[in-house]
């Protein structure tokens, strides 16, 4: 890890306070009633309730919902035995990772006890304060005693994801690599790197879906595990002892049909995949380097279909693909345990979905790529929306099946469209975008390449691979911050360096600019030297020569004036009347997206009509519905102000051009989001849910309710975004955080695509 990384890391896990969690309350606490009814002595009604019926707990209190991340700190991914102390950020990224896929609160729990009995006895104690147990980082084989030991006295699910969530991910890509090879798992043979705790889980799943226990050979540091071996064994691993004469790996592997790595990295050397069967099945998993790199194991075995551990290569096996969603499914029909039958169901869930054929909306939230079953695509993307509503129902059917849900879902049709819902809830808005852009980075060009935030965003853009920075600037002063903020990023490596009284491409662009505004009175010596001393003039007419992809400006100076010139260069695009700005805030229910916030001062029920369509696309590439709400002073027509009277007109336009969008007004602010309180005012409303696109009468209505809310929601804010434009170029603010600079550089460089 880098000195920057490991600098910017360390300061991300302190500020703007320490850690990743946090508690808050989920009901008022505003007056004497508040507290009565919280406390003392409205307390007593929910005690005495659950004291009656313990299933109660998940309707009175956080228990239904809550898990508890627990560990002892002695075998942490990459860093062994650091004990619970030092393991805490891993269990609180851990407890992030469940909040941000399937909304379950964690509670991080780190023992200082390495007695495997002492460490059961604690945990076995907290059972009331917690709906499941998600063991972490524990070594083998006190992983193995600790979870037999807990299963047995705990009515809640216990599960160990370093084992099991690896297994389910694992046996889906390599069920849907046997697809994809024409294989029958009872008829294959597996060899392994690695007999821990994941391995053993993995080839324990593999053995209850079908795969002959006789058809599996161990490896581990000792060799093969044989019958008769004593070196470096135990009775979990013991369990998989054959009667051979091999004894190393490069021997094991003669005629394997599946390799599964959870080793170390280069262990599996490309002079053996020789000796594998025909279309062989690679897993390389250990990170963050695998046991052997994908492009030497294609140049050996050109049939081989291969996954890592890693993102950066097809078919990364991952267990957030897995642990967020079968608690889901787990907590919400109360299952007393996660047996095998919910595994099983989870495993088929994630290998049914790439099979699937993907929606519009996954479509759009990685680009257009079209994610197609396939070698290079076995188990879905870790941030498919679908996951959750696929996921967590067939994990809650199979506990239902198997006797071990204590609230069985009635509907389980009705639950998976809830959870449809729930999943973009989660805060992660910006990261269908962000892959988007790594799909095929674009030269995005920043007229204040000198500033100090653009520097420390071009820096993440490059780790991040969602564009290649093209910075606008001095050398000297772009050499010099970039030692004084510590970045490794360097001109011509990293990012272009555009000198503009070096430019060789002065003369074109020059006479390009001059060409688009020549009929606005600017004079040839004038357009020279705009092209000399305007950074907004010179990157917005790379722009348009195509020497840059996208750009972005504004971090100094006033908006308008940015504005004036992209109008001028950049242009509108064919069949857009006028160009519009939408911002965007992160709520904990959803992105709430806000327009006109910056360019048309008071649009008229034309603009408004264009205004929306133009937000709805953009919408989209978020992986979002669009769902549009006019809002105004007047209520479906209870008031015939001008303003309103727009608004009413720009609705009956906006249906006549676009009838498929989900589009509903004028209205009050709050009926946008209280979608019961709309039914009941205007039941003719074909808006449906709470809105995620404000549409405001004008750019003081819009502008003010966007800051307002950036103001007082802690879930950031993104934009402006502008839209209409001919070719990629937003403006930003001069208050834009280094996050914001980055959203938008993502944003640029999707829309270049």
């Amino acid at each position: 890890m880098s000195e920057e990384l490991n600098q910017s890391a360390l300061d991300y896990h302190r500020y703007p306070k320490p850690g990743k969690l946090e508690i808050k309350a989920t009901k008022p606490l505003a007056n004497q009633r508040d507290l009565a009814l919280a406390y003392s002595p409205g307390v007593a009604a929910a005690c005495r309730e659950i004291e009656k019926d313990p299933l109660t707990a998940s309707h009175y209190t956080s228990r239904g919902n809550l898990v508890a991340v627990i560990s002892n700190g002695t075998a942490v991914l990459g860093l062994g035995a650091i004990g619970g102390l030092a393991s805490k950020p891993v269990m609180e990224g851990k407890a992030v990772l469940f909040k941000q896929f399937a909304d379950i609160d964690v509670f991080d729990i780190e023992i200082e006890e390495r007695d495997p009995e002492q460490f059961i006895e604690t945990v076995a104690r907290l059972e009331p304060s917690f709906g499941g147990i998600n063991l972490e980082d524990i070594k083998a084989p006190d992983c193995f005693i600790i979870e037999r030991a807990l299963k047995e006295r705990m009515g809640i699910p216990v599960f160990h994801d370093d084992q099991h969530g690896t297994a389910i991910v694992v046996n889906a890509a390599i069920l849907n690599g046997l697809r994809v090879v024409g294989k029958d798992i009872g008829q294959v043979r597996l060899v392994t790197a690695g007999a821990g705790a994941a391995a053993l889980a993995c080839v324990d799943l593999l053995v209850e879906m079908g795969l002959p226990r006789e058809n599996v050979t161990l490896t581990d540091i000792a060799g093969v595990v044989y019958e008769g071996r004593v070196e470096e064994m135990d009775p979990y691993k013991g369990r998989y002892a054959v009667a051979t004469d091999q004894r190393t790996l490069a021997e094991a592997i003669e005629g394997a049909d599946i390799f599964l790595g959870l080793s170390a990295a280069g262990v599996l050397k490309p002079e053996w995949l020789a000796r594998m069967a025909e279309r062989p099945i690679i897993m390389a998993l250990a990170n963050p380097v695998p046991e052997i790199m994908p492009d030497l194991a294609r140049e050996a075995r050109p049939d081989a279909i291969i996954a890592t551990g890693r993102s950066d290569f097809p078919n990364q096996v991952n267990n957030v693909l897995c642990f967020p969603f079968i608690f889901r499914g787990a907590l919400d029909c109360g299952a007393s345990e996660i047996n095998e039958a919910m595994k099983v169901a989870c495993v088929r869930a994630i290998a049914d979905l790439a099979m699937a054929e993907p929606s519009d909306i996954v479509r759009a939230a990685y680009g257009g790529h079209q994610l197609q079953f396939g070698p290079e695509y076995l188990i879905p993307k870790p941030f498919d929306p679908r996951l959750m509503e696929h996921l967590a129902p067939a994990v809650a059917q199979a506990a239902m099946e198997s006797g071990v849900a204590t609230r069985p879902i009635e509907d389980l049709d009705a639950y998976r469209q809830k959870l449809g819902h729930r999943a973009y809830r989660t805060g992660i808005t910006m990261k269908p975008v962000f892959d988007q852009a790594r799909l095929a980075p674009k030269r995005v060009v920043f007229a204040e390449g000198e500033e100090e935030r653009v520097l420390q965003m071009a820096q993440q853009a490059v780790a991040e691979g969602i564009a290649r920075p093209m910075l606008i600037g001095r050398p000297e002063v772009i050499g010099n911050r970039l030692e004084d903020l510590g970045l490794s990023i360097r001109a011509d490596k990293d990012f272009d360096l555009i000198v503009p009284c070096e430019n060789p491409n002065f003369e074109t662009h020059w006479q390009t600019f001059y060409d688009r505004v020549k009929r606005r009175g600017y004079a040839p010596d004038e357009t020279r030297e705009y092209i000399r001393n305007d950074p907004t003039v010179l990157a917005a007419t790379m722009v348009r020569c195509g020497d840059a992809d996208a750009m972005i400006c504004g971090i100094v100076g006033r908006f308008a004036r940015h504005l004036k010139h992209v109008e001028e260069v950049i242009g509108t695009a064919p069949g857009v009347r006028k160009l519009t700005a939408m911002s965007a805030v992160v709520l904990p229910k959803g992105p709430l997206f806000i327009a006109d916030t910056y360019v048309q001062a008071d649009p008229s029920a034309e603009d408004l009509a264009e205004i929306t369509r133009l937000c709805a696309a953009e919408i989209r590439r978020f992986g979002l519905v669009p769902k549009v709400a006019f809002v105004s002073h007047s209520n479906f027509g209870s008031h015939e102000s001008p303003t309103a009277t727009k608004m009413h007109e720009a609705l009956r336009l906006l249906r006549g051009q676009d009838p498929e969008l989900e589009v509903e007004g004028e209205m009050h602010a709050n009926l946008a989001f209280d979608a019961i309180g709309r039914q009941a005012r205007f039941p003719d409303s074909r808006l449906e849910g709470r809105a995620n696109l404000l549409v405001m009468p004008n750019q003081d209505a819009a502008n003010i309710s966007f800051n307002l809310l950036k103001t007082m929601n802690e879930g950031g804010a993104f934009g402006p975004m502008l839209l209409g434009t001919a070719h990629a170029a937003h403006i930003v603010t001069p208050s834009t955080s280094v996050r914001g600079l980055l959203n938008m550089t993502a944003l640029a460089a999707v829309q270049a695509g």
